[in-house]
């Protein structure tokens, strides 16, 4: 039933920010589409910190990024004109395709302090949607599924469960939930797809007679339901959905072309990537390539 526990590697983001990298590892790149899982926080951020605590414009090619936070609030610009504030339980839903350039500020807690929770993934698309046209999305909380069921409070923020499909637009078959256990709850997650993960978030889950804590990510076997059960009141992830097949991921391109990864990075060396029209006074340079 269980085939992979993976332990968050906690990384820097500068300016005293810090998240729990889960996906990809090496033994694990993908579950589904996503490729790509951070846990942000939480953090209890003081009034005043500085700017190089903001994520400045950086760029993508070859999938979505998905925002979703359960406390705080980030300001959300890109290169296709959007502006947009994200607070606990919304959506921000950005398809980079043939590129995109974004950058994520800290404004609230700059000018107020304040906490910081949350998680952003990034989901790849079909090879043939890999260079659609860049698009980005909003969607508000009550935009979303939410129901109830045994001591279990559900958010599906993407694709289809349980009976239930999200209105936010996916590229192929996925599903994506925000789940809040009371202590002692379980919850059934179905064979529905091929590849299905859990990720603690906060308090703890038993499954098999085993504590799964805050940062662990479970990967299930297929074919069977699994039933988790909350230790405490606990937050749980639950994300999955259908293999593309092998996709290649270097710094924040992800592409079923090697080729196509060098491009952009030629792209973005050579400022040929439009930046965000309220953010172009300064991005993030290309990393340096490894030694050897």
């Amino acid at each position: 039933m269980l085939e992979l526990v993976i332990d968050q590697r906690r990384r820097s983001l500068g300016g005293g920010i810090e998240v729990g990298r889960v996906l990809p590892v090496g033994g694990r790149r993908m579950v589904g589409p996503f490729i790509f899982f951070d846990h942000l926080g939480p953090l209890e951020l003081p009034p005043g910190i500085p700017r190089s605590a903001d994520v400045r414009p950086h760029p993508h090619i070859g999938l979505s990024t998905v925002t979703y936070l359960f406390d705080g609030e980030v300001v959300h610009r890109d290169s296709v004109g959007s502006q947009q504030t994200i607070r606990p339980g919304e959506v921000n839903w950005m398809t980079a395709g043939r590129g995109i350039t974004h950058s994520e500020r800290f404004e609230q807690a700059r000018a107020q302090g304040g906490g910081l929770h949350g998680i952003q993934t990034w989901v790849a698309l079909p090879r043939e949607l890999e260079e659609t046209a860049p698009v980005f999305t909003h969607h508000a909380a009550d935009d979303l599924p939410t129901f109830e069921e045994g001591g279990a409070w559900m958010r599906l923020v993407a694709g289809s469960l349980y009976g239930h499909t999200a209105r936010v637009a996916v590229h192929s078959p996925l599903f994506y939930l925000h789940a809040v256990l009371a202590a002692g709850a379980t919850l059934a997650l179905p064979a529905d797809y091929t590849q299905r993960a859990a990720y603690v978030a906060a308090g703890s889950i038993e499954l098999d007679h085993r504590r799964f804590g805050v940062g662990r990510m479970l990967i299930f076997e297929p074919g069977q339901t699994v039933r988790l059960m909350a230790s405490e009141r606990s937050i749980v992830m639950l994300l999955g959905g259908e293999p593309l097949g092998e996709r290649f991921i270097e710094w924040n391109f992800v592409s079923s072309s090697r080729e196509r990864i060098a491009q952009a990075k030629a792209d973005w060396r050579a400022g040929r990537m439009k930046l965000p029209d309220l953010d172009h006074d300064e991005f993030i340079p290309l990393p340096p390539e490894p030694a050897g």
